[in-house]
């Protein structure tokens, strides 16, 4: 193969297949995939099921903590995880600029493969195409993911109910803040990295311990108060967080501070909020912190019955604080 990405590479001709076969089989492996037909062949799926689709477009393509092809599996798996299913399969679609180094798609396809494996989903079917030089930032992916629903009733955002404990898997604002460190060679932010990480073995644990799980979502875009009140919004209830309970890393607290930002409206790529009946709340933070994704959970506030979709945050000095949604977009393209 060439160093660099032609054109003929999307064509679907001899050079796609040389593409196919070389990079991303060597990578993706599996009876499925290799068959090469049109559509992947599900035969051992059971309802109900939980699909999701989604794009990453992140830049820069590489950064502490993962890159755009672990972010493509990890981003897919735990939005399929949150409705309270086991990921399984996985789809991938490739927008490649013409002039894309074959040594970078590579790092990219092995980063992906490394994330699949992890996760222990398999990515059975995909698309190439290559656009000419300009019509895209060297790679554009997109993921569909599957999985089997083994909860009843599933997780839901609409399923929020006073007296319900909110939970947080972990510290908030590393991906969001490591981005934008990464894009502006910000030296000061060396000590901070993406929490890109797959959720789904962690929520599995969570809903086996906890045995009732109200809501499962996870705080990317927007960050924890921007989800906080879609949930709200979506289940007409109030919520009442702690700031004093919220887990933040110091190097973000640090980073926040000295760029104006708030870590509450942070992207997080390897979180998830969990609000479920008190009485289940120990038993799922037990669980979450057994996992090496939810060391850092912690319990940070409860659902009330107040205006519904509001959610106001107790400051650390006793006060309150209306959080309303992002307004803008805090850091363009961080997924």
């Amino acid at each position: 193969m060439d160093d660099c990405l032609l054109l003929d590479a999307g064509s679907g001709g001899r050079a796609s297949q040389r593409l196919v076969a070389q990079c991303f089989l060597r990578h993706f492996a599996n009876p499925l995939l290799e068959r090469l037909d049109d559509a992947a062949l599900l035969e051992d799926l059971r309802g109900p099921l939980a699909m999701s689709t989604d794009s990453y477009t992140v830049t820069p393509l590489f950064f502490p903590g993962g890159s755009i092809g672990s972010l493509a599996v990890h981003g897919t798996v735990n939005d399929v995880a949150m409705l309270g299913a086991r990921p399984r399969y996985l789809s991938c679609a490739f927008i490649l600029e013409e002039g894309l180094s074959l040594a970078t798609l590579e790092r990219v396809a092995a980063d992906m493969a490394q994330a699949a494996r992890a996760a222990g989903v398999r990515i059975v079917t995909g698309d190439t195409k290559v656009v000419p030089r300009g019509a895209c930032d060297k790679i554009f992916i997109n993921t569909t993911g599957i999985g089997e629903v083994f909860t009843a009733p599933a997780p839901s955002g609409h399923n929020a109910r006073p007296g319900d404990a909110v939970l947080i898997s972990g510290a908030l604002g590393d991906h969001g803040l490591t981005i934008m460190g990464s894009r502006e060679n910000l030296s000061f932010l060396t000590d901070v990295a993406s929490d890109s990480a797959p959720l789904n073995r962690m929520i599995a644990e969570v809903i086996a311990a906890a045995g009732q799980v109200h809501v499962l979502r996870d705080p990317t875009r927007g960050g924890l108060a921007t989800t906080l009140n879609e949930i709200a919004e979506q289940s007409g209830v109030s919520i009442d967080i702690e700031e004093e309970r919220i887990p933040v890393h110091e190097a973000v607290k640090n980073g926040c501070s000295f760029l104006g930002l708030d870590p509450l409206y942070l992207a997080n790529e390897g979180k998830c909020i969990c609000i479920l009946p008190e009485a289940r709340a120990e038993a799922a933070l037990a669980a979450m912190r057994a996992s090496p994704h939810g060391a850092e959970a912690a319990r940070i506030g409860t659902v009330g019955n107040g205006k519904p979709g509001r959610v106001s945050l107790r400051t650390r000095i006793g006060g309150q604080r209306l959080l309303g949604m992002l307004e803008g977009a805090q850091l363009p393209r961080i997924c």
